[in-house]
């Protein structure tokens, strides 16, 4: 079973702990004979209250609790308690690990997200670049009119900050075409990103770490589109790092993945990770939406368009942020090359 399985005596002492229990509260059914429920783990102690209310309804109860280790990690678990009638006044309790549930609820959020971010960009570029293009047509019109060169750099300026907003849209939309897949080894992409990166930081006290799998297989992909992913989310993580930090590219294959509601063989797992400060806890929620970024100056666009192109390849990008460690998963799955 992968269920845990916890029997409780009418003192809540523990009679018996199934295998599945022992590896999700890390402890034997040895150590565990005998103990009271909230001694296994950290966490446990939540259900102290409301056992007895369980024998005195005499019906099953369930709620979510956080586990936590020695280490002060924490654990979902989705915990049922229900009386057992085979022995007076004991209990079965259930425990199993919510962290792939919540994976799950994640992905497809991102993935919900991602489309409702698609049509509100390109709703809004709709209405921005008609009239653009006729603003500046107008002032094209207005310059060979206007006598001296002191007039007309003020139509210059109307001009250039038409272009400006029209590259905008642009970056905003994404590449138009869909990608052209070829056979792709993914670590020549990375090597590409790297050397950019390196070049751009060149006042930076930048720690570039290359992680490589050199068993990852060959992906199909728009090499193009996937250097312009990978490299928004590494000079993202490059101008988090203040002047100074590390900056790591790691490679995995990783098989029988949840990727959204679709399990999948096996994926490719780009990573790319930063000892930065972390994404603030207010933009977590919003951080692929266009236009929001936690740097002064930065566009918002890097992140959505990085998804934009993952999800071209039927990929994901996630995320994991605390400070000194945050990484960019970009999931993609694996297909017959």
């Amino acid at each position: 079973m992968t269920t845990g399985i916890i029997l409780l005596d009418a003192g809540d002492c523990v009679i018996y702990l199934n295998t599945a229990a022992e590896e999700l509260l890390s402890v034997s059914a040895r150590q565990a004979d005998g103990a009271l429920l909230q001694r296994l783990r950290p966490g446990l102690e939540e259900l102290t209250a409301l056992l007895p209310k369980v024998r005195a309804a005499g019906h099953g109860y369930s709620r979510e609790i956080k586990l936590w280790s020695l280490k002060r990690q924490s654990q979902d678990v989705i915990v049922r308690m229900s009386p057992n009638d085979s022995l007076p006044d004991s209990l079965i309790i259930e425990l199993s690990d919510a962290t792939q549930r919540h994976q799950m609820d994640r992905e497809t959020n991102l993935m919900n997200q991602h489309g409702v971010s698609r049509q509100i960009i390109r709703q809004l570029a709709h209405e921005i670049r008609n009239p653009l293009g006729g603003l500046r047509g107008a002032a094209q019109l207005l310059e060979r009119e206007l006598p001296t060169p002191e007039l007309r750099e003020f139509t210059a300026i109307i001009i250039g900050e038409a272009d400006r907003l029209a590259g905008l849209m642009n970056n905003l939309l994404g590449p138009t075409q869909p990608p052209r897949k070829d056979p792709i080894n993914v670590h020549e992409v990375l090597e590409h990103v790297a050397a950019l990166i390196e070049s751009e930081a060149h006042d930076h006290d930048l720690t570039l770490i290359r992680d490589y799998d050199p068993s990852l297989p060959t992906l199909m992909l728009d090499r193009d589109q996937m250097v312009q992913a990978v490299l928004n989310i590494a000079r993202n993580a490059m101008q988090s790092l203040d002047r100074g930090g590390r900056l790591i590219l790691r490679t995995r294959a990783l098989t029988n993945v949840m990727l959204g509601k679709e399990r999948k063989r096996l994926i490719a797992s780009i990573e790319i990770e930063d000892d930065g400060p972390g994404v603030p806890e207010e933009l977590r929620e919003s951080l692929f939406f266009p236009l929001v970024s936690g740097r002064a100056g930065g566009s918002g666009l890097g992140l959505p368009l990085a998804q934009d192109l993952v999800s071209r390849h039927n990929g994901l990008v996630e995320f994991t942020s605390q400070p000194g460690s945050t990484i960019f998963m970009l999931r993609l799955p694996v297909e017959d090359v």
